[in-house]
């Protein structure tokens, strides 16, 4: 592929002088300004290949191959290690982190990609397991913080006095109880009864009209009720019914961590607004073609969504990553990104 660079004609003896190409360029391909770019445009706006050589072409000007969007993607790739392994540390210390997965595919296999949501960074990872081992490697062995995740037993290894069970979750089952009828329908209509309730006060404690006190005050009277109709439903529904609640009551203290420990929320719509983007992108892609490719998705989306959430421009961090990966061999970190108004 031919390269052009700006060039100018003296006037006088008719010399032309072209300017010389960025050492990073020829060492690459191309600047770390299109190389963010790049990983932008499919990671951010979820758009193919084929439509990032086209949109590139079009709007800039610019050939890019089908083959040198992957090396870009790979490049990136790289760039971020360091700064997205940063982010699973702090993670594996947060005193609060939210974790969700959702089905993915790798080389035309079934695989999964989790979320751990923290305070100070929202990693991800692709992985054909869905099973604990995963969820240990993303929190750490020695884990001591909460968690609030789905009701799936890959979290059981973390003690159930240090989990909160979702309550979206548990809406869900106990409505699908409801809707099934008999005896164990009539008990799931009252527990929802009650969470209705319990939900209405929560909101008004994030709201300041209600005080936390008050609201752990009311709640004993709640959970008490709560529990005496999951273990009636146990004992006298219909089976499939009595089984979910049996289930659910072998969690039964992480149905109310919320309640007796600030800062928790009784939900985990943290974790599921977070993997809503990976959700997208697989629609769009159907996964990846092979294990670099999961890196690269893995990495690009947790830069993408720490970065946000502290308020950062995306494309000028993965612009500065590159161009300081490139320099001095390290990309700058994910956890203390400037503002918009701090430039």
């Amino acid at each position: 592929m031919a390269v052009y660079t700006h060039a100018l004609e003296c006037r006088k003896c008719g010399t032309v002088t072209a300017a010389s190409l960025p050492a990073d360029v020829l060492e690459h391909g191309f600047g770390p300004r299109l190389s963010g770019l790049v990983a932008y445009l499919t990671g951010r706006c979820r758009l193919s290949k084929r439509k990032v050589v086209e949109f590139l072409a079009d709007a800039m000007g610019t050939p890019m191959s089908l083959g040198a969007v992957c090396a870009v993607e790979q490049d990136v790739s790289a760039v971020l290690a360091g700064p997205v392994e940063e982010a699973r540390a702090a993670v594996r210390v947060a005193p609060v982190v939210h974790m969700d997965e959702t089905g993915w595919r790798e080389d035309k296999k079934r695989a999964w990609l989790w979320i751990a949501c923290c305070a100070a960074a929202i990693v991800y990872c692709v992985s054909p397991s869905r099973g604990a081992a995963v969820a240990r490697a993303m929190l750490g062995e020695d884990f001591a913080g909460r968690l609030v995740p789905a009701r799936w037993n890959a979290y059981n290894w973390v003690d159930v006095l240090r989990r909160q069970l979702c309550w979206s979750h548990l809406f869900r089952d106990f409505q699908g109880m409801e809707d099934r009828g008999g005896k164990g329908g009539v008990l799931a209509g009252r527990i929802l009864t009650e969470a209705d309730k319990m939900m209405d006060w929560w909101h008004r404690v994030g709201a300041g009209t209600l005080q936390r006190q008050t609201f752990q005050r009311r709640m004993v009277a709640v959970r008490a009720r709560v529990g005496r109709l999951l273990r009636s439903a146990a004992a006298r529904a219909e089976s499939k019914t009595a089984g979910m609640c049996a289930e659910i009551l072998k969690l039964e203290p992480a149905i109310w961590t919320f309640v007796d420990v600030e800062g928790i929320e009784p939900t985990n719509n943290t974790g599921e607004r977070g993997i809503r983007p990976a959700v997208l992108w697989r629609k769009g892609s159907f996964g990846n073609d092979s294990a670099n490719g999961s890196r690269f998705t893995e990495r690009i989306l947790t830069t993408i969504a720490t970065v946000r959430m502290h308020g950062g421009n995306v494309l000028d961090y993965l612009t500065k990553a590159c161009t300081e990966y490139r320099t001095i061999g390290v990309a700058p970190s994910l956890l203390a990104i400037p503002t918009h108004a701090e430039g």
